[in-house]
């Protein structure tokens, strides 16, 4: 591919990923705004069930994109997001918000699709380096978004978030169909539909016990029978998917370096994401108050959440820039060692704000090498006709990782609330407990990392198989 193409090629990819965070991290900026309007405190499902779809959404597209062409199923996300938006802008209560939520969390396949079409269009090594410039590149433009966000919210609601994601969404849906080529790697075969049901069923379910439960009680006949519901669906779809020929996820290659290489996904993105939603809540809090926390009046939501994006437009090209010379499995173990050093300064940051600006800074620069490490191991573990499938698993890695520990998060934080019935706010101890939290998460992350780094070649690969051992033999003696 010449130079201008290549430009061309990241410049369009590097915006269609600031559509994915404007689904799945925008929100965040006016989430105080979005729960006085529906009248809720559950930030969890406001905040995350756009990665709860991105479970279901991504082995989805994934497959399909094997089967019928990348480019043109990463337009049909696209126009999904743009429709989850619209409805998000225009909902009257959660009952059609949290559809619209769900619907526009297809924007996370954009991502991986964007990893898979690079991976199609350059060399090996050149594609380690543009995976991490592709994923982290809009950052740059996130933390301008921010800011423009903050104002418009303030002038015409929270709604213009959506209005605006919308708008870029279907601007982009348009450049990738006449702008980029189309993947000419086909995979036979079907996508399994049930298969998706079947896993976004049940990790629903079970993350809605771990919602209510708080509010209904853990023993509650409602929540209780969410649980049984989810667990029934994750059982039921782990065994059909060990029987199929075709299955949306073949359980049985979920083993070796990918398997570790999903598990330190699924912690650390988790642990930062549960950090990254305690940042607009510790922000609406006064120092006055005298909770042991918080940070109003120091500095805006959109100030403390700039911090992170700007992290994240330096780990990204940074760590794919390492993953050339280390290898990605080396790069990705220092990244996990450097959020659990980070993540536990926050103990510090929820009330000092120079040092939740430095660790909010770091904690970006964590997940974009994060991120990009991610997919390069994926992309070097994979055969070209499977880049899109496997891809998706470390999508679906960080939508369950996310969702898991936003809701565990927000449970914590509801559990030990104090002040009024009709007006409680988080005590310190439901804090420093997500924080607590978040760090063990990295910390087993860490520990994984390293034996997936010892385990794995510096190109991503596992080693080879050690030469057999063979008898010496002495000149004039028989072996």
């Amino acid at each position: 591919m010449s130079g201008g193409r290549l430009v061309g090629l990241v410049a369009v990819l590097a915006l269609v990923n600031f559509v994915v965070d404007s689904a799945i991290a925008a929100p965040l900026v006016v989430l105080p705004e979005m729960l006085d309007h529906f009248g809720t405190d559950q930030t969890a499902w406001l905040n995350a069930t756009a990665m709860l779809a991105g479970v279901m959404w991504a082995p989805l597209l994934g497959k399909s994109a094997d089967l019928h062409g990348k480019r043109r199923v990463l337009v049909l996300t696209l126009l999904l997001s743009c429709a989850g938006a619209l409805l998000c802008a225009v909902a009257p209560g959660l009952w059609l918000f949290v559809p619209g939520r769900m619907l526009q969390g297809a924007a996370l396949a954009a991502m991986f699709l964007s990893v898979t079409i690079v991976r199609d269009a350059c060399a090996p090594r050149v594609a380690m380096v543009v995976v991490g410039i592709v994923t982290s590149g809009s950052a740059v433009l996130n933390i301008a978004s921010r800011f423009l966000i903050e104002k418009l919210a303030t002038e015409f609601g929270f709604q213009v978030l959506f209005v605006l994601s919308a708008s870029v969404a279907a601007l982009m849906a348009l450049c990738v169909r006449f702008l980029l080529p189309e993947s000419s790697v086909r995979t036979p075969g079907s996508v399994d539909f049930g298969g998706a049901l079947l896993l976004g069923g049940g990790l629903g379910g079970t993350l809605g016990y771990v919602s209510l439960g708080p509010d209904l009680g853990w023993l509650a006949p409602g929540p209780l029978a969410l649980l049984a519901g989810g667990a029934a669906a994750s059982v039921r779809w782990f065994l059909v998917s060990r029987r199929k020929p075709d299955p949306l996820i073949d359980v049985r290659d979920l083993r070796g370096p990918l398997l570790l290489m999903l598990l330190v996904v699924f912690l650390a993105t988790g642990a930062y994401q549960s950090t990254l939603q305690l940042i607009p809540l510790v922000s609406d809090v006064s120092p006055d108050q005298h909770l042991g926390y918080g940070l109003a009046g120091q500095g805006s939501v959109a100030l403390l959440l700039a911090g992170p994006g700007l992290g994240v437009t330096l780990g990204g090209p940074a760590a794919g820039w390492l993953a050339v010379r280390v290898g990605p499995a080396r790069t990705l173990a220092g990244a996990v060692l450097l959020g659990t050093v980070v993540t536990a300064g926050m103990f510090l940051g929820v009330s000092r704000l120079p040092v939740a600006l430095c660790c909010g800074f770091l904690l970006g620069v964590t997940v974009g090498a994060l991120g990009t490490s991610g997919f390069n191991m994926a992309g070097s573990l994979a055969a070209a006709e499977r880049q899109g499938i496997v891809s998706s698993l470390v999508m679906v890695m960080v939508s369950t990782g996310s969702v898991v520990l936003d809701f565990t998060g927000a449970a914590v934080l509801k559990s030990t609330a104090v002040g009024p019935a009709g007006d409680p706010v988080n005590s310190a101890a439901g804090v420093f407990g997500c924080v607590a939290l978040a760090c063990a998460a990295f910390a087993l992350a860490s520990a994984l990392a390293v034996r997936l780094a010892r385990a794995t070649r510096p190109g991503g690969g596992p080693p080879p198989p050690r030469p057999a051992l063979t008898a010496r033999t002495t000149p004039g003696v028989d072996a």
